[in-house]
């Protein structure tokens, strides 16, 4: 039994990326037969309308496929598996403590912490909504069992409001989540931050773009006036987890880490 931490990108979008593609072409050949004897201004119209809407859904198929292959546990470039590693680096639990992974979607960064600190426990919340029906509670348990991973568990939750006390864990961490969810990204920080102890450390990577994040450099001076520590801002679109080519490829520019301790 291998693990399967699915695709950022589902195969749903390709397919239906690539269905349209093939409806416009078949829309514009039927519209070039049937339109031949039209009036001139109304064949322009109606084919150039058909045109740009094939080539647009063309161009959505091919950078589905490309995003696809990258991101992918079983290619070559395995983007997605390089992030979740290189943030779960940053997460070191004592024995005995318990870390909170937010959002943890198919369970693939609370099971990489989880590996990184076998004497501590991690906990994935995730809400596991429509939006992203291939996750779900059962997929992050049968990854942990296909990873040999017995000291993760799941709980069902919203990350703007988390049905955790303050200062419980040892340790938060996050990925690709926040820059979804349609609030305020420093108060959603806050809220995160706020079920951390008392020195326990967080990494949080998302994408941290000025205008989904606000001044995050201000943010970074706000949390060391409040007695956070070690806190550093680490874009990740620069050489450390993707080029800034391949970050602006994939719709990934702003990607950062923001890590720290309390």
């Amino acid at each position: 039994m291998k693990p399967d931490y699915k695709n950022w990108v589902p195969k749903g979008m390709i397919y239906g990326l690539a269905a349209g593609t093939a409806v416009l072409l078949v829309g514009l050949i039927i519209s070039l037969i049937l339109t031949k004897n039209a009036s001139t201004p109304v064949r322009i119209v109606l084919n150039a309308v058909l045109v740009l809407a094939l080539l647009a859904c063309a161009k959505g198929t091919q950078w589905s496929v490309f995003a696809y292959n990258r991101f992918s546990y079983n290619g070559k470039r395995q983007l997605s598996k390089q992030i979740i590693d290189g943030t779960a680096e940053y997460i070191k639990i004592p024995d005995g403590g318990t870390g909170l992974d937010v959002g943890c979607g198919s369970g693939a960064l609370t099971i990489a912490c989880a590996k990184r600190n076998p004497n501590a426990n991690m906990i994935g919340v995730d809400r596991w909504g429509k939006e992203y029906a291939s996750f779900s509670k059962q997929l992050c348990e049968n990854n942990s069992k296909a990873e040999g991973v017995r000291n993760t568990s799941f709980v069902q939750g919203d990350a703007t409001r988390l049905v955790f006390d303050d200062e419980i864990f040892d340790a938060v961490t996050s990925n690709y989540v926040y820059h979804n969810i349609s609030v305020n990204k420093q108060d959603l920080l806050l809220e995160t931050l706020r079920v951390l102890k008392k020195g326990g450390v967080f990494a949080i990577h998302d994408i941290m773009s000025k205008g989904r994040y606000g001044d995050m450099q201000a943010f970074v001076q706000k949390l060391k006036s409040m007695g956070y520590e070690d806190v550093k801002f680490i874009p990740t679109d620069d050489g450390k987890f993707m080029s800034k080519k391949e970050g602006k490829q994939l719709a990934l520019s702003g990607s950062a880490l923001l890590v720290g301790r309390k």
